[in-house]
């Protein structure tokens, strides 16, 4: 009687303590249950090149997002140094160590998209594709975690011809040889971009829908950087000189590239009746002071602030399987994959 006393207290002992045991394993799971969706979300950002003055100010943007959202998010930013091949390298490794949860993706080549998104589809991480656009919008269509932030780069080239076609009408120095022809430079962004092309086209489509006759005296890629446009610029005001009478740039910095250059040679110091007219887009904080000093005539911004915010909170709904527009005050083209955000004109 006593040893089957002894052998229940044992038994009680025991059951208690594997039900302590038991107990333990089930609150430590949970428990890393909520830390594990507590974890900060990785977003690896791969930009195409970190030199871009527009690219660094959205990448600002996000390091600000980062520090306001300290232990909710963390970004890597991988620079593609302007080639498609260090770009793909650094994607494979993102992708292989599993170190991100979500990729934001300023493409180096707009060709490579398909290769991007079924590299990324494979890992069942959603992307976000931004800034520079794909030359086949399909590529993203055909993967349904991925999408696209830009603009309508036609919007911004209409809004450099319109700051044109007011300089035009109201500064009648404009016409330096007065033959009532604009004769004109551009300055293009790269070749086969869609918006180095929108922005070429439109801006000179929408002056000559205004009436006003046009001759283009010169047009240099410059890869929208500002020392190749400032060695362009050097070339060609030597061939043309004084008979350049606008700039047009696909971008602010190739713009003040030019610019560097006209000063060079006595123009565009402040004075109104020695400016050549020079417009650009982004109106990054440099031009803006430019234009606010009447050295450079105008700019179309792209806000990089805004670009950042919705990049970053589409993003996140897919993160957390919502919808990805759920929250964003702006709506899909009619891709239903792609977000334009607006420009606006900025003359100071």
């Amino acid at each position: 009687m006593k040893i089957s006393k002894r052998l229940l207290s044992i038994f009680t002992i025991v059951f208690f303590i594997i039900s302590m045991i038991v107990g333990f394993i089930n609150i430590k799971v949970k428990a890393e249950g909520v830390l594990f969706r507590e974890k900060p979300v990785k977003i690896a950002v791969f930009l195409y090149n970190f030199k871009d003055t527009y690219i660094s100010l959205v990448r600002e943007n996000f390091e600000e997002i980062q520090k306001n959202n300290q232990g909710q998010v963390e970004f890597s930013f991988y620079d593609g140094k302007n080639d498609q091949k260090e770009q793909d390298d650094e994607l494979d490794i993102v992708l292989e160590g599993g170190n991100a949860d979500l990729i934001f993706l300023n493409l180096v080549d707009t060709n490579t998209t398909m290769e991007a998104i079924n590299k990324i589809k494979a890992k069942n991480l959603p992307v976000i594709l931004f800034n520079r656009e794909p030359v086949d919008i399909n590529a993203i269509k055909s993967y349904s975690k991925a999408y696209f932030v830009g603009t309508n780069a036609a919007e911004a080239g209409k809004m450099q011809g319109k700051i044109i076609i007011d300089e035009w009408n109201s500064n009648k120095n404009m016409d330096r040889n007065g033959d009532n022809v604009l004769q004109y430079v551009m300055l293009m962004g790269e070749e086969g971009n869609i918006e180095a092309i929108e922005r070429t086209r439109y801006s000179v489509s929408t002056i000559k829908s205004a009436g006003i006759e046009i001759q283009e005296l010169a047009i240099k890629v410059c890869d929208w950087n500002r020392e190749n446009a400032r060695r362009a610029m050097e070339e060609i005001y030597l061939l043309f000189g004084n008979r350049i009478e606008a700039v047009i740039s696909n971008n602010d910095e190739m713009a003040i590239g030019a610019i560097e250059t006209l000063q060079k040679n006595g123009y565009n110091k402040g004075d109104k009746t020695i400016t050549i007219p020079v417009v650009g887009v982004d109106a990054t904080p440099e031009a803006r002071k430019l234009i606010q000093e009447k050295i450079m005539t105008g700019s179309v911004i792209q806000d990089p602030h805004i670009m950042a915010e919705v990049i970053y909170k589409m993003g996140m709904n897919l993160v957390l399987e919502k919808k990805p527009l759920d929250g964003i005050p702006y709506s899909f083209d009619d891709t239903d994959v792609a977000v334009r955000l607006p420009y606006h004109e900025y003359k100071g």
